[in-house]
C-alpha cells in the first residue's frame, strides 16, 4: 500500500466573515463543503467534480515525475465526505479519471477504496472530456448529462442562459485579499437569480487539478459577475465579484491567466 505524506491536503486558515451555509440555485438549497463538494439535502445527493484519478501516473508516463499519491489523497477526501453526509446518491460531474487508461493504473488498494465508497448507494458518472467512456471496473449509471428536479448536471458548462445548471470542467479558483496578503483558493463559482436563473460551476476535487481564475474570459459566457464561494480551512466563504483579484505575473505589469490544461497565456 502506498503511504500518504502527512498533511497532504491540510489548508492554512484565513480569517473572513462567517461562512454562509447554503448556495441557492433555482430554489434548491445546496450546501458547499470545504473539501470541494456540494450536498443536496432534499435529495440526499453528494456532488463532486473533476476528481482526475491517476493524473500523477499519467504525467509520470510522459516523464514528468510527480509523487504518486494524488489518487489516494482525492479518495480520502471523497471518503470523508461520504462519512459526513451518508449520501443516497453520489454524482460525479466528469473527468473522474484523468485518461481512458487511468483505472487500469490504479493501485489495488485505491481501487478497493473506491469500490467500497460506491457500495450500497446510487452512483452516477457524468462523462467528461478526459473520460468520454464509462469506467469498466467501477460500473454504475452513466450519462452525458442528467436533470433531477430543477437542476441539470453536466461536465462542461453551456454558454448562454442555463438556469439550474451544475457543471465542472473549468476548475474555478479565486484570488482574494486577507490580512494584507493575496490568497488563491479553489472555489465554487455561482451567479444569476436564485429563484429561477442561477447556475454554478464546481471546483475540481482532484489533488493535482489546477485552477482557472473566475475573472478569466472563459467565464464571461456563463456569468456577468459571479460570486466566488471560496474554500477555506474552516468553511466556504462567499466573496463578491468586486472583491476578487486577477492573477498577476511575478514581473510587474503583466497580467497572466492560467489556461485550461495547465498552460499559461498572457492577456491584454
Amino acid at each position: 500500500m502506498r503511504s500518504l505524506p502527512k498533511r497532504w491536503d491540510r489548508l492554512k486558515p484565513f480569517p473572513m466573515s462567517r461562512p454562509s451555509p447554503d448556495i441557492v440555485i433555482c430554489r434548491e438549497a445546496l450546501r458547499p463543503d470545504l473539501l470541494g463538494a456540494l450536498f443536496w439535502p432534499a435529495r440526499r445527493a453528494l456532488i463532486v467534480s473533476d476528481l482526475h484519478f491517476e493524473k500523477g501516473s499519467s504525467f509520470a508516463a510522459r516523464g514528468v515525475m510527480l509523487p504518486p499519491y494524488d489518487t489516494r489523497a482525492t479518495l480520502k477526501r471523497l471518503a470523508a465526505l461520504v462519512r459526513r453526509y451518508d449520501p443516497a446518491l453520489v454524482i460525479s460531474l466528469g473527468d473522474a479519471f484523468h485518461d481512458p487508461h487511468a483505472e487500469a493504473r490504479m493501485d489495488e488498494d485505491d481501487a478497493a477504496m473506491l469500490e467500497a465508497l460506491m457500495r450500497g448507494r446510487d452512483w452516477l458518472w457524468v462523462l467528461g472530456n478526459h473520460d468520454p467512456e464509462p469506467p469498466a471496473r467501477f460500473a454504475a449509471r452513466t450519462e452525458i448529462e442528467t436533470t433531477i428536479g430543477a437542476l441539470t448536471f453536466r461536465h462542461e458548462p453551456r454558454a448562454g442562459a442555463a438556469p439550474g445548471e451544475i457543471a465542472g470542467h473549468l476548475h474555478p479558483c479565486a484570488r482574494v485579499a486577507s490580512e494584507g496578503r493575496l490568497l488563491r483558493r479553489r472555489c465554487f463559482a455561482a451567479g444569476g437569480d436564485a429563484e429561477k436563473g442561477a447556475r454554478l460551476v464546481m471546483p475540481a476535487m482532484g489533488a493535482y487539478a489546477g485552477g482557472l481564475n473566475v475573472l478569466d474570459d472563459a467565464y464571461a459566457p456563463l456569468f456577468s459577475a459571479p460570486t466566488a464561494w471560496v474554500m477555506g480551512a474552516r468553511g466556504v466563504y462567499p466573496i463578491a465579484h468586486d472583491r476578487l483579484a486577477p492573477d498577476v505575473a511575478a514581473h510587474a505589469g503583466v497580467h497572466v491567466v492560467p489556461a485550461r490544461h495547465g498552460k499559461r497565456r498572457r492577456a491584454g
